[in-house]
């Protein structure tokens, strides 16, 4: 199944991605945080993106974890680590952009070996803006999206 008919089977209209001649290798659902810092910037404190924090899903169990870097590891040992290629906005101002990533790493094992790229798409929540008060405060803001794996 490619990118573009699995975009169009969640409902979904996809952004500007390049997506031809790609072969989806695995399909999950995330869960979980987007952590963001308080720093300082140019017009004051703001809250400054950290790290995710978030569980895999395929047919409703857990199969792996996302995590700083970015990173995706599965239950089976696969471990892949991404660069930002390309980002979209989210549907709301509260959701997190769509993105584009390409692999940096891979540990060449498990069923994220053959992986070239990963898709975030179909993102709610997890986007926090504006100042805050003390620098170095955590903050955390829930989020859920569907992270594609393709090769």
């Amino acid at each position: 199944m490619s990118v573009l008919i699995l975009f169009s089977l969640m409902g979904a209209s996809p952004p500007a991605f390049d997506i031809a001649n790609r072969t989806v290798a695995a399909t999950f659902h995330a869960e979980g945080v987007q952590i963001y810092e308080c720093k300082p910037g140019t017009n004051g404190l703001a809250w400054t993106f950290s790290e995710p924090v978030a569980a895999l899903f395929e047919d409703g169990k857990t199969v792996g974890r996302h995590f700083a870097g970015p990173r995706w590891e599965l239950d089976d040992g696969s471990l892949i680590k991404g660069k930002i290629a390309q980002t979209a906005p989210g549907a709301t101002p509260a959701d997190v952009p769509w993105l584009k990533l390409d692999v940096a790493q891979n540990a060449n094992t498990g069923r994220l070996a053959p992986v070239t790229a990963v898709y975030r798409i179909n993102t709610r929540g997890g986007a926090l803006q504006g100042p805050c008060s003390m620098p170095g405060q955590l903050r955390s803001a829930p989020y859920t999206a569907d992270y594609v794996f393709v090769r």
